[in-house]
């Protein structure tokens, strides 16, 4: 284990002792290429922290802080059998627009990445699965870019001559984007993507954990059809039952998330489901446990 994952399971047992033996758990479970990865990651990851005059130290406040949302969020979820924001203009209001709230939240997101299970297993069913489109995208979309680690990866794997375009309806998170990428043929665009009338097509789009921020996710996966090339890939993440602070649209089940992608012109070309927890898939979907589902998508033909 490297020494950042080491000092962070010592802080976090310090600090919060029943998520320490969660954390432990998920450690346990990493492959052999988790180690690698995630020392390449936190290099990177404290030289940018140190650049804004942070320490890892306030990066692991910021992704307890996150933990303590989504347990409150958990709480009013279980007693109401809802989310507890409709609209995006709630949202917006008392996250996005809030500076603050978006920086811990963006680098306690960015974190998670490599201390849960279900981010880490999603990581690699998309990089694993991108270098054979390589070939085929000349032109790179992402939405949503948030902390801008599958962007980096993306920028990793892709062609060096591959267009790369990003939409994100936050200045923080464009902001930790771009300083944490850091690199120039990176276009950012600070906007909804529902304004985002670019007559170009991409060959492949990336959308991460965004269906479940929007009132009308089956509205948007139409928008990134008509931005999608004939040929071109979706990838996209969303999860089941995860109360967050800025979740609006629930999805209960798998299955309405097929359904919703079916109904606005695409196809599955693979998919994968993680469980958020060391349980049964009887008893996530007895207890309404959120599962993280992806899936690359080519347009039915």
């Amino acid at each position: 284990m490297n020494e950042h994952i080491n000092y962070i399971c010592e802080r976090i047992e310090v600090l919060n002792p029943v998520h320490s033996k969660k954390l432990k758990k998920n450690l346990a479970f990493f492959d052999d290429g988790y180690d690698e990865m995630a020392d390449a990651f936190f290099k990177k990851y404290v030289q940018f922290l140190q650049s804004k005059h942070k320490t890892l130290d306030y990066a692991i406040d910021c992704y307890l802080q996150m933990l303590a949302d989504i347990t409150c969020e958990t709480l009013e979820f279980m007693r109401t059998g809802k989310y507890s924001s409709s609209t995006f203009v709630e949202v917006n209001s008392r996250v996005y627009a809030d500076p603050q709230i978006m920086e811990y939240y963006m680098h306690g997101l960015l974190m998670s990445q490599f201390l849960f299970r279900h981010h880490y297993q999603m990581f690699n069913f998309f990089t694993g699965k991108l270098p054979q489109y390589a070939n085929t995208t000349k032109s790179y979309l992402e939405v949503g870019a948030g902390h801008g680690f599958y962007l980096s990866k993306a920028l990793e794997i892709l062609d060096e001559k591959t267009k790369f375009t990003v939409v994100d309806i936050s200045e923080t998170s464009l902001e930790l984007a771009g300083h944490f990428v850091n690199d120039a043929r990176v276009e950012y665009n600070l906007r909804d993507v529902f304004d985002f009338n670019n007559e170009e097509k991409y060959d492949f789009i990336t959308l991460g954990e965004v269906l479940e921020h929007v009132e009308d996710p089956k509205g948007l996966l139409l928008k990134l059809n008509d931005l999608l090339s004939d040929n071109g890939v979706l990838f996209f993440t969303t999860p089941t039952n995860a109360p967050a602070i800025d979740h609006i649209y629930l999805f209960n089940n798998v299955e309405e998330i097929r359904n919703i992608v079916k109904s606005a012109g695409f196809q599955i070309a693979a998919e994968m489901s993680f469980l958020t927890e060391d349980v049964s898939p009887e008893k996530a979907a007895k207890h309404k446990i959120a599962i993280l589902y992806a899936a690359f998508l080519t347009k039915i033909t």
